[in-house]
Protein backbone atom coordinates (compact mmCIF):
# COMPACT_ATOMS: atom_id res chain seq x y z
CA UNK A 1 0.00 0.00 0.00
CA UNK A 2 1.30 3.48 -0.93
CA UNK A 3 2.20 5.84 1.87
CA UNK A 4 0.19 8.97 2.54
CA UNK A 5 1.87 12.02 0.99
CA UNK A 6 1.58 15.68 1.86
CA UNK A 7 2.45 18.34 -0.71
CA UNK A 8 2.86 21.79 0.85
CA UNK A 9 2.64 24.90 -1.35
CA UNK A 10 4.18 28.01 0.19
CA UNK A 11 2.84 31.53 -0.16
CA UNK A 12 3.77 34.54 -2.26
CA UNK A 13 7.39 35.67 -1.96
CA UNK A 14 8.04 32.81 0.44
CA UNK A 15 9.99 29.57 0.10
CA UNK A 16 10.24 25.92 1.20
CA UNK A 17 12.22 27.24 4.18
CA UNK A 18 9.26 29.13 5.64
CA UNK A 19 8.30 28.39 9.24
CA UNK A 20 5.08 26.58 8.29
CA UNK A 21 6.79 24.55 5.56
CA UNK A 22 9.43 23.39 8.04
CA UNK A 23 6.78 22.66 10.66
CA UNK A 24 4.75 20.45 8.32
CA UNK A 25 7.91 18.77 7.03
CA UNK A 26 8.99 17.77 10.53
CA UNK A 27 5.53 16.57 11.55
CA UNK A 28 4.98 14.63 8.32
CA UNK A 29 8.29 12.84 8.82
CA UNK A 30 7.24 11.93 12.35
CA UNK A 31 3.94 10.55 11.03
CA UNK A 32 5.75 8.45 8.42
CA UNK A 33 4.30 10.39 5.51
CA UNK A 34 6.00 11.41 2.29
CA UNK A 35 6.49 15.18 2.26
CA UNK A 36 7.43 17.57 -0.49
CA UNK A 37 7.40 21.34 -0.81
CA UNK A 38 8.28 22.53 -4.32
CA UNK A 39 10.01 25.89 -4.64
CA UNK A 40 7.34 27.86 -6.51
CA UNK A 41 9.82 30.68 -7.21
CA UNK A 42 11.82 28.59 -9.65
CA UNK A 43 13.39 29.11 -12.10
CA UNK A 44 13.24 32.78 -11.08
CA UNK A 45 10.87 35.06 -9.21
CA UNK A 46 10.68 37.77 -11.87
CA UNK A 47 9.02 35.44 -14.40
CA UNK A 48 6.61 33.97 -11.84
CA UNK A 49 3.08 33.14 -13.01
CA UNK A 50 0.18 31.25 -11.48
CA UNK A 51 0.22 28.82 -14.41
CA UNK A 52 3.86 27.97 -13.74
CA UNK A 53 3.14 27.42 -10.06
CA UNK A 54 0.23 25.12 -10.92
CA UNK A 55 2.54 23.12 -13.20
CA UNK A 56 5.05 22.81 -10.35
CA UNK A 57 2.32 21.67 -7.96
CA UNK A 58 1.06 19.13 -10.48
CA UNK A 59 4.58 17.77 -10.99
CA UNK A 60 5.02 17.46 -7.21
CA UNK A 61 1.77 15.48 -6.95
CA UNK A 62 2.77 13.21 -9.83
CA UNK A 63 6.14 12.54 -8.18
CA UNK A 64 4.34 11.18 -5.10
CA UNK A 65 3.21 8.14 -7.02
CA UNK A 66 -0.15 6.51 -6.42
CA UNK A 67 -0.90 8.49 -3.30
CA UNK A 68 -3.07 9.32 -1.50
CA UNK A 69 -1.93 12.95 -1.52
CA UNK A 70 -3.14 15.89 0.55
CA UNK A 71 -2.49 19.29 -1.01
CA UNK A 72 -1.83 21.89 1.68
CA UNK A 73 -1.43 25.48 0.55
CA UNK A 74 -0.82 28.79 2.30
CA UNK A 75 -2.24 32.07 0.93
CA UNK A 76 -1.20 32.17 -2.75
CA UNK A 77 -0.15 28.53 -2.35
CA UNK A 78 -3.74 27.73 -1.36
CA UNK A 79 -5.00 29.45 -4.51
CA UNK A 80 -2.54 27.33 -6.50
CA UNK A 81 -3.58 24.14 -4.69
CA UNK A 82 -7.25 24.73 -5.49
CA UNK A 83 -6.66 25.37 -9.18
CA UNK A 84 -4.12 22.56 -9.50
CA UNK A 85 -6.68 20.11 -8.10
CA UNK A 86 -9.42 21.52 -10.33
CA UNK A 87 -7.15 21.24 -13.36
CA UNK A 88 -6.36 17.61 -12.66
CA UNK A 89 -10.05 16.79 -12.39
CA UNK A 90 -10.85 18.72 -15.58
CA UNK A 91 -8.20 16.71 -17.45
CA UNK A 92 -9.67 13.48 -16.12
CA UNK A 93 -6.40 12.70 -14.39
CA UNK A 94 -6.47 9.53 -12.34
CA UNK A 95 -5.18 11.42 -9.41
CA UNK A 96 -3.99 10.66 -5.94
CA UNK A 97 -5.19 14.01 -4.51
CA UNK A 98 -7.95 13.23 -2.02
CA UNK A 99 -7.89 16.24 0.34
CA UNK A 100 -7.24 19.98 0.23
CA UNK A 101 -6.18 22.01 3.25
CA UNK A 102 -6.19 25.74 2.55
CA UNK A 103 -4.55 28.16 4.99
CA UNK A 104 -5.63 31.81 4.68
CA UNK A 105 -6.42 31.15 1.02
CA UNK A 106 -6.04 34.08 -1.39
CA UNK A 107 -9.17 33.00 -3.27
CA UNK A 108 -9.82 36.49 -4.69
CA UNK A 109 -6.17 36.86 -5.73
CA UNK A 110 -6.49 39.51 -8.43
CA UNK A 111 -8.93 41.73 -6.53
CA UNK A 112 -6.80 41.39 -3.40
CA UNK A 113 -3.62 42.46 -5.20
CA UNK A 114 -5.37 45.38 -6.91
CA UNK A 115 -6.67 46.57 -3.55
CA UNK A 116 -3.33 46.11 -1.78
CA UNK A 117 -1.21 47.86 -4.42
CA UNK A 118 -3.70 50.56 -5.44
CA UNK A 119 -4.34 52.04 -8.93
CA UNK A 120 -1.12 54.08 -9.14
CA UNK A 121 1.18 51.21 -8.25
CA UNK A 122 -0.72 48.82 -10.53
CA UNK A 123 -0.41 51.27 -13.43
CA UNK A 124 3.31 51.72 -12.81
CA UNK A 125 3.75 47.92 -12.68
CA UNK A 126 2.05 47.50 -16.05
CA UNK A 127 3.95 50.41 -17.60
CA UNK A 128 7.42 49.37 -16.44
CA UNK A 129 6.82 45.63 -16.47
CA UNK A 130 8.42 45.28 -13.04
CA UNK A 131 7.11 45.47 -9.46
CA UNK A 132 9.60 45.72 -6.58
CA UNK A 133 8.46 43.51 -3.70
CA UNK A 134 10.08 42.26 -0.53
CA UNK A 135 10.78 38.55 -0.87
CA UNK A 136 10.55 36.96 2.56
CA UNK A 137 12.19 33.74 1.41
CA UNK A 138 15.25 35.62 0.14
CA UNK A 139 15.08 38.36 2.82
CA UNK A 140 15.67 40.90 0.05
CA UNK A 141 13.90 43.04 -2.51
CA UNK A 142 13.03 41.30 -5.77
CA UNK A 143 11.16 42.32 -8.93
CA UNK A 144 8.02 40.61 -10.19
CA UNK A 145 7.22 40.82 -13.90
CA UNK A 146 3.89 42.16 -15.14
CA UNK A 147 3.12 38.80 -16.82
CA UNK A 148 1.98 37.59 -13.41
CA UNK A 149 -1.20 39.69 -13.49
CA UNK A 150 -2.71 38.84 -16.90
CA UNK A 151 -1.98 35.20 -16.19
CA UNK A 152 -3.59 35.37 -12.73
CA UNK A 153 -6.75 36.82 -14.29
CA UNK A 154 -7.26 33.52 -16.09
CA UNK A 155 -8.12 31.80 -12.81
CA UNK A 156 -11.46 32.36 -11.10
CA UNK A 157 -11.88 30.65 -7.74
CA UNK A 158 -15.62 31.35 -7.75
CA UNK A 159 -15.95 29.11 -10.82
CA UNK A 160 -14.27 26.16 -9.07
CA UNK A 161 -16.53 23.51 -7.58
CA UNK A 162 -14.74 20.25 -6.86
CA UNK A 163 -16.05 17.21 -5.03
CA UNK A 164 -13.17 16.82 -2.60
CA UNK A 165 -13.12 17.35 1.16
CA UNK A 166 -11.64 20.80 1.79
CA UNK A 167 -10.63 22.25 5.15
CA UNK A 168 -9.93 25.97 5.39
CA UNK A 169 -8.19 27.74 8.25
CA UNK A 170 -8.79 31.47 8.19
CA UNK A 171 -7.68 34.10 10.70
CA UNK A 172 -10.31 36.58 11.80
CA UNK A 173 -7.65 39.30 12.06
CA UNK A 174 -6.10 38.60 8.64
CA UNK A 175 -4.94 41.87 7.05
CA UNK A 176 -3.98 40.27 3.72
CA UNK A 177 -6.88 37.97 2.86
CA UNK A 178 -10.35 39.28 3.60
CA UNK A 179 -12.08 36.83 5.97
CA UNK A 180 -15.51 37.73 4.56
CA UNK A 181 -14.49 36.61 1.07
CA UNK A 182 -13.32 33.24 2.41
CA UNK A 183 -16.53 32.80 4.40
CA UNK A 184 -18.61 33.57 1.32
CA UNK A 185 -16.68 31.10 -0.83
CA UNK A 186 -16.85 28.33 1.76
CA UNK A 187 -20.57 28.80 2.43
CA UNK A 188 -21.40 28.02 -1.21
CA UNK A 189 -19.61 24.66 -1.18
CA UNK A 190 -20.92 21.73 0.90
CA UNK A 191 -17.60 19.85 0.93
CA UNK A 192 -15.80 22.75 2.65
CA UNK A 193 -15.22 22.85 6.42
CA UNK A 194 -14.24 26.36 7.49
CA UNK A 195 -12.28 26.94 10.71
CA UNK A 196 -12.36 30.62 11.63
CA UNK A 197 -9.71 31.27 14.28
CA UNK A 198 -8.45 34.19 16.34
CA UNK A 199 -5.24 34.78 14.41
CA UNK A 200 -3.64 36.81 11.62
CA UNK A 201 -2.57 35.91 8.10
CA UNK A 202 0.35 33.70 9.06
CA UNK A 203 -1.76 31.54 11.42
CA UNK A 204 1.39 30.83 13.43
CA UNK A 205 -0.59 30.69 16.65
CA UNK A 206 -2.56 27.71 15.36
CA UNK A 207 -0.03 25.40 13.76
CA UNK A 208 -0.43 22.75 16.46
CA UNK A 209 -4.25 22.63 16.24
CA UNK A 210 -3.95 22.63 12.43
CA UNK A 211 -1.64 19.63 12.56
CA UNK A 212 -3.94 17.74 14.95
CA UNK A 213 -6.87 18.51 12.67
CA UNK A 214 -4.88 17.38 9.65
CA UNK A 215 -3.95 14.07 11.27
CA UNK A 216 -7.61 13.43 12.09
CA UNK A 217 -8.69 14.40 8.59
CA UNK A 218 -6.15 12.16 6.92
CA UNK A 219 -6.42 9.26 9.33
CA UNK A 220 -2.75 9.45 10.24
CA UNK A 221 -0.72 8.65 13.30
Amino acid sequence: MSRRALVYLHGFASSPQSSKARFFSERAAGAGWVFTCPDLNQPDFTSLTVSRMIEAADAAVAACGEGPVALVGSSLGAFVALHAAAGRLARGAIGPVDRLVLLAPALDLVAGLEEEFGPARMAAWELTGRLPVFHYGDDAMRELGWAFMPDARRYDSDAVHIDLPIVIYQGQSDQVVRPASVERWAAARPTVALRMVDDGHQLLGHVEPMWADLVTLLGGA
